[in-house]
């Protein structure tokens, strides 16, 4: 998240850095750069999923253009799965819901949910590798194995969303009901 953080800040024009000097606006810009930071790494997340996904329907296409209907329907739960996760990040507030305004967050807090989005990265490099595991997998006994993993690795994308913002929502002292 640093890297995205990083990025929204550094490409402050001129202006914003010297109004950043006027007491009170630096948290206010401090707080825009978070959720510019926040908006861009979840476009980033959400578009290295969306091509997930479409790998995913593809591997599906072609099992069915091969008459492997038996596991279309194993691959449709992952492709579900992830086709929710990738909702849930684009429909998400941005700015961790708006928290930054109503309470003071912590560095350590911050890292917390840093540390949720670049899980997400690193899921979508996991779940590359499933894909890539179904495909050399075709025609052998380890197929339901690489599709079952898959499943799994697209669930953890969403217990992974859920987790996350129950760090925010305990942040921000809200409950879900």
């Amino acid at each position: 998240m640093t890297d995205y953080y990083q990025r929204v800040t550094d490409e402050q024009d001129f202006f914003k850095k010297i109004l950043g000097k006027i007491p009170g606006f630096s948290g206010y810009a401090e707080r825009s750069n978070r959720r510019s930071a926040d908006k861009l790494l979840r476009e980033t997340i959400a578009t290295q999923f969306e091509s997930l996904w479409q790998r995913t329907s593809e591997l599906q296409r072609s099992f069915i253009s091969e008459g492997e209907i038996e596991v279309v329907d194993d691959i449709e739960a992952a492709a579900i799965k992830l086709r929710q996760f990738i909702d849930r990040i684009k429909n998400a507030a941005y700015g961790y819901a708006g928290f930054f305004d109503a309470i003071k967050v912590k560095q350590e807090e911050l890292a917390a949910i840093y540390e949720y989005d670049l899980h997400f990265l690193d899921l979508g490099d996991e779940v590359a590798s499933a894909i890539d595991n179904i495909q050399s997998s075709v025609g052998t006994d380890g197929l339901p194995a690489s599709i079952r993993n898959l499943v799994s690795l697209a669930q953890s994308c969403i217990d992974t969303f859920e987790k996350r913002k129950e760090v925010i929502l305990s942040l921000s002292g809200e409950s879900e009901s």
